[in-house]
């Protein structure tokens, strides 16, 4: 693997997890001497992960933080984040690498001959490997999301809302900074967008491990990624035409 990336996480109130995640992405880096830089956006935390994020800076140096309130989503706080990014490669994550960073050993070959521009991890594909489900009512969630992703939108993809995404740096900066959706359905926004700009998209098999703590709110949540979904219908139409990179 070569080249700069830029790794970029959403936190909201990550004080008890955030630590450890870092730390196991810098040894991960180290290790594989990646020149990386690592972007935390803490989006409106009400905890003190800003205050971790910047002591852990101090022993991270390719570590920053961004701090904004209120709260304004996911989906803002990863644009923040993805625009503020210099790397050839940015790679975006969740705070608590329920997709282990090991596995942008995965996504990358798809990325290093220039064949695709974006790279998705999926959590739906016969050779993913799901260590640790989620809770029923949150599969159940998933896969009608999903569901209603194909019949509106775009009917390519297995799993559009798995929070590992690699792009090419220019290819990402160019995308969200054309992004308007602020929460949970920035996933299908972003890669609506680059279908509508002839990227090409790779769906990989990742492992996979739920992790506690979910910030999914079962009944407001899901009435908003509604909402967002007509919000990119009306914006972009439909995408169903153009073709991913195959898996």
């Amino acid at each position: 693997m070569t080249g700069t990336i830029s790794i970029v996480i959403a936190a909201y109130n990550e004080e008890t997890r955030i630590g450890g995640t870092l730390r196991r992405i810098r040894q991960y880096v180290t290790e594989r001497r990646l020149d990386c830089e690592i972007i935390v956006v803490d989006d409106g935390s009400g905890d003190g992960t800003a205050a971790l994020v910047q002591r852990l800076a101090e022993e991270i140096p390719a570590l920053r933080v961004i701090r904004y309130e209120p709260n304004r989503g996911k989906g803002y706080a990863l644009r923040t984040g993805v625009l503020a990014s210099k790397g050839e490669l940015v790679l975006v994550s969740d705070a608590d690498l329920s997709t282990p960073i090991e596995e942008l050993e995965v996504l990358w070959p798809h990325l290093s001959d220039n064949a695709c521009q974006v790279a998705i991890g999926s959590r739906a594909l016969a050779l993913s490997q799901i260590l640790e489900k989620q809770p029923w009512w949150r599969r159940g969630m998933g896969k009608t999301f999903n569901k209603i992703v194909k019949l509106m939108i775009m009917d390519d993809f297995n799993d559009t809302q798995c929070g590992f995404k690699l792009f090419r740096g220019g290819v990402a900066r160019t995308l969200f900074a054309e992004a308007r959706i602020d929460r949970f359905a920035y996933d299908v926004e972003v890669l609506a967008l680059a279908k509508k700009h002839g990227h090409r998209v790779a769906e990989v098999p990742i492992k996979w491990i739920n992790s506690p703590g979910s910030k999914v709110h079962p009944v407001f949540d899901s009435l908003q990624m509604l909402k967002d979904l007509c919000r990119i219908r009306m914006c972009l139409g439909s995408v169903k035409n153009a073709r991913p990179c195959a898996r």
